[in-house]
């Protein structure tokens, strides 16, 4: 019998990570580095990336670049291939909240919001699909969250992207999976990020949230660790179409 730690292991497989110059982004990067993987990390912000990139080594490459520019795609698509070859692994970590109230969203809040959050992890992924058909494997991994099956204050253009993640995850399962290629989505609870930093900046909001889950604390950045490594590997070869919530049982209760 194989030793089943190997199904963990992600040596020589290529893998992109999508906001990969912070919170979960970074630490996905970090994590998948970590397993043998050669990880080109994409981010906005090109001098934390080239400080995550050069703290990692050869095996790991930076390219700087706002996917929520749609129109770019196909060609961030090019560069994040050149490196390394065409990713077998895509995280799609990146990601926008606005928090603009219903009443006041605006065109451009919910456009940047789509195109980031919803559009570009689909087309980011379809312009990767071709060679992950030819190898007969890929995952494709997608952050859903909290608000794809509840609603928050201000959370209108943000909400209405992460549920259609969910259902995005799902359709790319249909389409691909027939191919080797494995879509699903992690839905984390209140990890401290940039992103939920005005949660984490209100004490009494952070203890209620963490008093709202089953095992009575907020996310920490090592809890994405093993859900993260599970879905982009080949221990989860049989998982497809899926969102799993990593959120200490908030979505439970």
């Amino acid at each position: 019998m194989n030793d089943p730690l190997d199904l963990f292991d992600l040596t020589g497989r290529v893998a992109c990570v999508t906001g990969a110059s912070a919170g979960l982004g970074h630490r996905a990067a970090v994590v998948l580095a970590a397993a043998g993987a050669k990880v080109v990390g994409v981010a906005r912000r090109a001098e934390a990336l080239d400080d995550w990139a050069k703290a990692t080594g050869e095996n790991a490459a930076a390219v700087a670049a706002d996917l929520s520019q749609r129109g770019r795609i196909a060609k961030i698509a090019e560069q994040i291939s050149a490196p390394f070859g065409v990713p077998d692994i895509v995280v799609h970590a990146a990601g926008i909240n606005t928090r603009e109230a219903a009443d006041e969203v605006t065109d451009a809040g919910w456009d940047v919001t789509m195109n980031l959050n919803l559009a570009a992890p689909f087309f980011l992924s379809q312009a990767f699909a071709p060679g992950m058909k030819n190898r007969n494997w890929g995952r494709i991994v997608t952050f859903a969250s909290l608000q794809s099956t509840r609603a928050f204050p201000g959370g209108i253009s943000y909400g209405a992207s992460k549920a259609g993640i969910g259902q995005l995850t799902r359709a790319m399962a249909e389409a691909w999976s027939g191919d080797g290629i494995t879509a699903n989505a992690i839905g984390p609870g209140f990890f401290p990020t940039e992103l939920t930093g005005p949660v984490f900046a209100d004490p009494e909001r952070a203890a209620r949230n963490a008093a709202n889950t089953c095992v009575g604390r907020n996310g920490e950045l090592s809890d994405i660790d093993g859900p993260l490594l599970f879905l982009c590997s080949e221990a989860s070869s049989y998982v497809t179409g899926q969102v799993l919530m990593v959120d200490g049982g908030f979505t439970a209760k």
